[in-house]
């Protein structure tokens, strides 16, 4: 199951309390201080792994505890610092404070770590000079944290529903999403790595774009936010008309929603494909499509894998 936001709790360990002790011998009645300090408490601490790619894990794990820190005992013996507790999520993971809104961290990295939340400082002995009393340990940090799943990938493939995004990706890439002829097949993104004369990279199926994506109809505006790291998309068009739109009318529609979104993700590179062009309506409509757009358009089936390298040289060139 793919999931690409969840909230969890965390706490640091406290700090654990530091010792009261006076050594005595038949030499020494009144005794002199020999209380050692308390351990640190734990840090919880947010790393990348390439290895994760949803935050499944997170949807009944929220709470994360990290263990207090040992006390201090008499003969100066200092009490035991208290592991971290290490949460793994997918690179690409943006780290939030729930309660203010403040990103903390933009983990885009395979092994980028952070500390999230501080264990508390173990409290002072009485061994120490000038101190009569021992100190308690420091209180722990406590966050409630909202994690957000942006996908890493270089390229991303948006169009409307049934356009032919997951049969294109199958064909490009080692991905095996579901195929099948209706709408809204593909309800999460899938990615799939793309190898051409020794280069590679990365491409994502953004699933869900309609009209009114942007707020809030169909899919689209869960899986948007996945095309903000993408250097290139290519927009796939159904050029046969198979579901009675215009595929003119298709391409206004999704750039317009993109822009609605984020200027930023309107202003990226597009390589314009026209999709099942074996069908005999794509050879009608095409020309039409390509004076309306005067822009390059790469004819392709992604049935019969046709035209499919003069696409990818494309894309890898814009890359």
């Amino acid at each position: 199951m793919f999931i690409d936001q969840a909230t969890i709790y965390v706490r640091g360990g406290n700090g654990g309390a530091g010792c009261r002790s006076f050594y005595r011998d038949k030499f020494n009645r009144r005794g002199f201080p020999d209380g050692g300090d308390g351990g640190k408490g734990g840090d919880v601490i947010v790393r990348a792994d390439r290895n994760l790619y949803t935050l499944l894990d997170f949807k009944y794990n929220r709470h994360f505890h990290a263990p207090n820190g040992g006390h201090g005992s008499g003969r100066n013996k200092k009490g035991k610092e208290a592991p971290p507790v290490v949460i793994k999520v997918p690179v690409g993971t943006v780290v939030l404070d729930k309660n203010s809104g403040c990103v903390l961290r933009d983990l885009k990295e395979d092994c980028e770590e952070f500390i999230v939340a501080r264990g508390g400082k173990g409290g002072l002995g009485n061994s120490h000079r000038g101190i009569e009393e021992a100190t308690k340990g420091e209180a722990c940090s406590e966050k409630v944290l909202l994690l957000d799943l942006k996908l890493i990938a270089e390229v991303g493939i948006v169009g409307f529903p049934n356009a032919g995004k997951s049969t294109l990706i199958s064909k490009i890439s080692n991905a095996h999403p579901e195929i099948a002829s209706y709408p809204f097949t593909t309800k999460s993104p899938v990615l799939g790595v793309v190898r051409r004369q020794g280069r590679q990279f990365v491409v994502a199926d953004i699933p869900g774009l309609i009209e009114g994506s942007s707020k809030g109809r169909g899919l689209g505006d869960r899986f948007l936010r996945h095309i903000e790291r993408t250097k290139v998309l290519i927009h796939l068009i159904d050029m046969a008309g198979t579901e009675g739109r215009d595929p003119a009318s298709d391409f206004k529609a999704i750039n317009n929603e993109l822009k609605h979104y984020s200027r930023e993700v309107s202003s990226k590179p597009q390589v314009i494909a026209a999709n099942k062009m074996d069908l005999e309506p794509a050879v009608m409509n095409l020309e039409k499509f390509k004076r309306g757009v005067r822009r390059k358009v790469y004819p392709i089936s992604g049935l019969k894998a046709e035209g499919l390298e003069e696409l990818i040289d494309a894309v890898a060139k814009k890359l």
